[in-house]
Formats: C-alpha cells, sequence, structure tokens
C-alpha cells in the first residue's frame, strides 16, 4: 500500500508544480509550451479522482474494522500503534485532500490561461483589422 500512497504523493507535487509555473509572472516565453503540456497531461491527472476515492475507500475500511484500544485493555505499545495508524490515517486524508484540490486549481487555472490567450489573439486581431 505505501507505492499507492507515493505515487499519489508525486502526482500533487506535480500538479503543484504545474500551477506554480503557470501563475508565476515573467515566464511568458514559456507559457505557451507550458500550457500546451499541461493540457495533454489534464486528462491522465483525472486518473487521479478515482484513484483517490479508492483510496479514501480503504482508509475508511481500515477505520471501520480497527479493533478498539481501550487504556484498560490495551499494553503501551498496543496503544501506542493504535495512535500511530489513526494519525497515518489522517495524513493520508490529507494527501487525498491535496490531490484533489491541486487537480481541481490546476485545471481551472490552466482553462483561464487558455482563455486570456484566446482574447489577447482577438484583441490583436481587431487592432490589426483597423
Amino acid at each position: 500500500m505505501a507505492l499507492e500512497w507515493v505515487v499519489l504523493g508525486y502526482a500533487a507535487a506535480a500538479e503543484a508544480v504545474m500551477i506554480i509555473l503557470l501563475t508565476l509572472p515573467g515566464l511568458d516565453a514559456l507559457r505557451k509550451g507550458l500550457v500546451a503540456v499541461t493540457t495533454n497531461l489534464l486528462k491522465p491527472f483525472l486518473s487521479i479522482v478515482p484513484f483517490c476515492l479508492f483510496l479514501l475507500m480503504d482508509i475508511y475500511w481500515k477505520y471501520e474494522t480497527m479493533p478498539t484500544c481501550d487504556s484498560q485493555n490495551c499494553s503501551p505499545s498496543e496503544n501506542l500503534r493504535h495512535q500511530k495508524s489513526i494519525i497515518k490515517s489522517q495524513r493520508n486524508a490529507l494527501l487525498i485532500a491535496a490531490a484533489l484540490v491541486f487537480y481541481w486549481i490546476l485545471y481551472s487555472v490552466t482553462k483561464l490561461v487558455v482563455r486570456v490567450d484566446q482574447l489577447n489573439q482577438r484583441i490583436q486581431k481587431l487592432k490589426n483589422q483597423e
């Protein structure tokens, strides 16, 4: 299961880097190529959504089937293991949320940049006609 979380982490990091590069000012020369690459990667990155839903169901299943650990029944090591498991599940849920939010932001920013480029081309075309 650790490999799935690594893949999701790398995908979220790649999305974050693309968002940063698309929104940084002063990269106008690279923006056209970056927009083309990002637009082509949006469809493959859409597979993150069902993947995140699968991982979220996995967290839920682990949470529901986790044995309860009362302070009377558990040794300190079992109690520590139980707490670590809960913290790990919370961290993984945050990773899922981050990956989904980054995808949504990347999609929105890419569409806005494409729309701004189209409007700039229209303005140039109208200026050239006059």
